[in-house]
């Protein structure tokens, strides 16, 4: 009965495809650049990767070891919620985690020479090995975040779910009525500070906070897309000229609302109308023009969806 919201095989096709790269992506970040810094930006990867290098343990296996438990537990309390793509992800990042750390180990990308003794204390031991290289933290910082956010943004835009740690957020929910915006960021600061814990320096939990804010711009880029959208409300005795401006030169559409002034009591029209910015400037520029006396409300607007705009979500 609900043929018609089914997706197609091709967009089953590329929204696995999404999911696989996304997967990768978070691998390559977690092994090759978040795990030889001792980082710990939030989630199971997060805590394996302290786990990994205090009680050495393969990172995949320290996560898939909380990963699974928590998705039997999260469905047995919250209900079946989290669908086939997040148990697919959770595999696919196991694997290719485990994938990565087998073959290229837990060396660093980016850094400023490897050597095979160090006599300064800012070099740092590559995690299981007698190397030590010496560290960029902020430029490998900005890149992990960039990279963790591409690969999450994907595994959104999949339709799939992080899991994880976001579990126990969604746990605590149900049951303590916080915000869930508030108990995830209460979690991951929590895997987070294990790093000062662990490793007694106060710059990584810190990197870890800088690469969680850079991720998440990211994840809001990829999701959401670059184009910024406003909503205009337009308050104008002079509703058909401003109208058929908005139909006839911008070829947008809008939705016109009768309304009573405060002040006097009396009818005014107002409309309603979303643009991205080239039009806001060219409605701006000409609605002087079109009424002098008019009275505009400009807002952001982080998500349009709808005919001329994103498609609304499939089911």
């Amino acid at each position: 009965m609900n043929q018609k919201f089914k997706l197609s095989w091709k967009e089953q096709v590329w929204a696995y495809t999404l999911l696989v790269v996304g997967s990768f992506l978070f691998a390559v970040g977690d092994v090759m650049f978040v795990n030889p810094y001792l980082l710990a930006p939030g989630g199971t990867y997060g805590l394996a990767n302290v786990l990994n290098t205090v009680w050495p343990w393969k990172i995949s296996f320290y996560a898939i070891c909380m990963d699974i438990p928590l998705l039997l537990i999260g469905s047995w309390i919250l209900g079946p919620r989290f669908g086939i793509k997040t148990i697919v992800s959770t595999i696919c990042i196991f694997a290719f985690t485990f994938l990565l750390e087998s073959t290229w180990g837990y060396n660093p990308v980016i850094h400023e020479g490897i050597m095979e003794s160090a006599a300064v204390n800012n070099f740092v031991q590559i995690p299981h090995s007698t190397m030590f290289f010496i560290p960029d933290y902020f430029l490998n910082t900005v890149v992990a975040g960039v990279i963790y956010g591409v690969a999450i943004g994907l595994i959104f835009k999949s339709g799939a779910t992080s899991g994880g740690s976001d579990i126990i957020s969604m746990i605590l929910h149900k049951y303590t009525k916080i915000s869930l915006g508030t108990l995830v960021l209460i979690v991951d600061s929590c895997i987070t500070l294990t790093t000062l814990i662990a490793f007694k320096q106060i710059r990584l939990p810190i990197y870890s906070i800088i690469l969680i804010a850079i991720e998440s711009k990211v994840i809001d880029l990829i999701v959401d897309g670059i184009k910024s959208y406003k909503t205009a409300f337009i308050v104008t005795d002079n509703i058909e000229e401003v109208r058929d401006f908005i139909i006839n030169d911008m070829k947008r559409g809008g939705t016109t609302f009768a309304g009573t002034g405060l002040y006097q009591g009396a009818e005014r029209k107002m409309i309603y109308v979303t643009l991205d910015r080239t039009d806001l400037i060219k409605l701006k520029s000409n609605l002087r023009r079109l009424d002098p006396a008019a009275f505009v409300n400009v807002i952001e607007s982080s998500e349009i969806m709808g005919l001329g705009f994103k498609a609304l979500p499939e089911e």
